[in-house]
């Protein structure tokens, strides 16, 4: 039997820098759109790197940042176990310059496009659940 777990704000954050991508959620034209994208976690942030040009970082700007949801997960198709982790919060342009260069130094992007702005998405709401299997009553005794 496989049982699911909440998991604690701390434990959520570690599983999520654990990982290299995940999918950032965001409205697009009054509709949900979903993108997978390379991240860090710095502290209570996300931090994720994007185009100027693109549906994201154009919607951060316009009002000086956007609520999205950020979700990763490890999942075992074979043994149903893994975890889950998303979160949700304001995602902004990185406008402080010495901020903006540490984050490119330590954050390259997978895809061959100009990423040239970074954008960190607070971690207002975090919630995350862990699948494990449940020993039996009696197991191993």
């Amino acid at each position: 039997m496989v049982s699911m777990r909440a998991l604690g704000r701390d434990r959520c954050l570690e599983l999520l820098a654990s990982v290299p991508v995940g999918r950032v959620v965001f409205s697009m034209r009054a509709l949900p759109a979903i993108r997978p994208v390379n991240h860090l976690v710095d502290g209570d942030s996300v931090v994720i790197r994007s185009n100027l040009g693109g549906a994201l970082a154009s919607a951060a700007t316009q009002g000086g940042g956007v609520v999205v949801a950020y979700e990763a997960d490890v999942l075992d198709p074979d043994t149903h176990t893994g975890w889950t982790v998303v979160v949700t919060g304001t995602a902004r342009l990185v406008l402080d310059p010495a901020r903006q260069a540490r984050y490119e130094r330590l954050l390259h992007p997978w895809v061959d496009e100009e990423m040239n702005c970074v954008i960190a998405i607070d971690c207002d709401l975090v919630t995350g659940y862990e699948l494990h299997d449940e020993v039996p009553a009696g197991a191993g005794a």
